[in-house]
């Protein structure tokens, strides 16, 4: 891999990760445009430097918040933090029940299907556009609401449809405060994305020679970097109510896929 492609990589890794725009659904209409062939080949390795460049830029962005959340913890008390913790772990129960039971049938869909990503993207627009009209967005992250946001990850595990842009669009329906919506939805995939990271290096196949660290340092930083900002960004548009932008972006986008895809 060339080192220009691997920070184009890297950026759009890291900008995809937040934006709600699906970064697996663009990769699947990525690979239908120029084909299966010219996509630069990432490797094993690098897709878990760029996936751990977007977490570690997630505990950057959030890193007072981790702080409080720690110090809490090592409290041992029944803390707001300690319930904060249990809210992540709810989350991820979903989208690890799927991930794990269904990962075969999950990756059948990951096969170029421009029909199916148009349509998703289409579902994303419309929870990006239900998420900026919602009103009454007062509320806390409640056990129940967590677990039903963690459902919206799981559901978003399809290519087309945005993680960040279902979670957060799901707790701000469910009537959640639009900043902690945001936290929540950024702090709710660390842990998944750590553990993905684990069971891809336990999973074993990892080879990295010496010729590569310099592309994988440069799709790192480019992750890295392009991560904070996007995130940052993100947490101030979900705050002003600016997710219709995303919406129009989603909507021409499934269209264009689902038209090209059945009458061209």
């Amino acid at each position: 891999m060339e080192i220009i492609d691997a920070i184009i990589l890297g950026i759009i890794q890291g900008l995809t990760e937040f934006l709600p725009v699906s970064s697996s659904g663009h990769l699947e209409l990525g690979k239908a445009i120029l084909g299966e062939s010219k996509m630069p080949a990432e490797g094993l390795m690098f897709t878990i430097v760029v996936h751990f460049a977007t977490a570690l830029s997630t505990i950057i962005v959030y890193r007072r918040d981790i702080a409080e959340i720690l110090i809490g913890l090592f409290k041992f008390k029944w803390n707001e933090e300690t319930q904060f913790v249990v809210k992540i772990i709810l989350s991820m129960i979903p989208a690890a029940v799927v991930g794990l039971a269904f990962e075969e049938q999950l990756e059948t869909l990951f096969g170029g299907s421009v029909v199916f990503v148009g349509f998703m993207l289409v579902l994303t627009a419309l929870l990006l556009y239900l998420a900026d009209k919602a009103k009454n967005t007062n509320q806390p992250v409640t056990y129940f609401k967590a677990f039903q946001i963690g459902i919206a990850q799981a559901i978003a595990i399809l290519p087309g449809i945005s993680r960040s842009g279902a979670t957060i669009s799901a707790s701000v329906i469910l009537g959640v405060d639009k900043s902690k919506a945001a936290r929540f939805s950024f702090l709710m995939v660390v842990p998944l994305i750590l553990g993905k990271i684990a069971k891809d290096i336990l999973d074993g196949g990892l080879s990295m020679e010496t010729e590569g660290i310099g592309y994988l340092s440069a799709g790192f930083f480019a992750a890295f970097i392009s991560g904070i900002l996007a995130c940052t960004w993100m947490v101030s548009l979900v705050r002003k109510s600016k997710l219709s932008y995303f919406a129009v972006y989603c909507l021409i986008a499934g269209i264009i896929a689902i038209v090209s895809g059945l009458y061209l």
